[in-house]
């Protein structure tokens, strides 16, 4: 996934959900945060972001917060980005054997997965996460709770009950981690539904990204640990 029109700036403070304030070309300016989580352990005073140049010049802000270096390390913070960086994932490698055709938003139950992927044999739905949290090398989904996560995963059980295939996906969008893991601690609810979904077959799959300032590119497989004694100390 490419990004044009990025430059980059000092992130000063976060009004509410959606704008933050940086300091770009020594100017305090407010931009739109691409992603309404928490993202406390990211976006604190002084950390380095790049911002992408909203398309439409009319809008009430001038740029996107897409990327943001924590230590070393550069993790993207878009929420729309991990399907996009997903779905060209799908067109290079082969994510499942016999894949034939790829389709996007596809309603099952009272949900909309993001993809379903045809096989030879069966069709498979795929939700999709995106997963910016990261404590000592571990990362965890969700950052704040989710009862729409909780619902995706019973549906996504419900799926494979009625013959279907299910996957939820978990794209770690940044690199260089040691395994995924629910945050039982934020919601407990959420890693007791993912436990349960992962028993009745949903395939549990977390996939990590080399991070750009303007790049997202999904690259490698992280290991999976459900349980609550995986979690970084408290």
């Amino acid at each position: 996934m490419q990004y044009s029109d990025m430059v980059e700036a000092t992130f000063l403070k976060r009004l509410n959900r959606f704008v933050a304030h940086v300091r770009l070309d020594g100017r305090e300016i407010a931009c739109h945060v691409k992603n309404t989580g928490r993202c406390r352990e990211l976006l604190v005073p002084g950390a380095a972001v790049w911002l992408q140049k909203a398309p439409n010049p009319r809008r009430s802000t001038g740029y996107d917060l897409v990327t943001v270096r924590k230590g070393e390390r550069l993790v993207n913070i878009d929420s729309q980005a991990p399907n996009v960086a997903f779905g060209e994932w799908l067109q290079r490698g082969s994510f499942l054997p016999g894949m034939r055709a790829v389709r996007r938003e596809v309603a099952f139950g009272s949900s909309r997965f993001d993809f379903c992927i045809e096989t030879e044999t069966v069709s498979h739905f795929v939700e999709v996460k995106g997963v910016t949290l990261e404590v000592e090398g571990i990362v965890l989904f969700p950052d704040a709770p989710t009862l729409r996560g909780v619902r995706h995963l019973k549906e996504l059980a419900l799926a494979v009950e009625r013959g279907f295939g299910a996957h939820v996906v978990f794209v770690v969008q940044m690199k260089g981690v040691r395994h995924f893991v629910p945050n039982w601690a934020m919601h407990e609810d959420f890693g007791l539904a993912l436990q349960a979904a992962a028993a009745a077959g949903v395939g549990v799959t977390a996939l990590d990204c080399l991070v750009t300032p303007d790049t997202l590119l999904v690259d490698a497989p992280v290991p999976v640990h459900l349980g609550r004694e995986d979690l970084p100390p408290a």
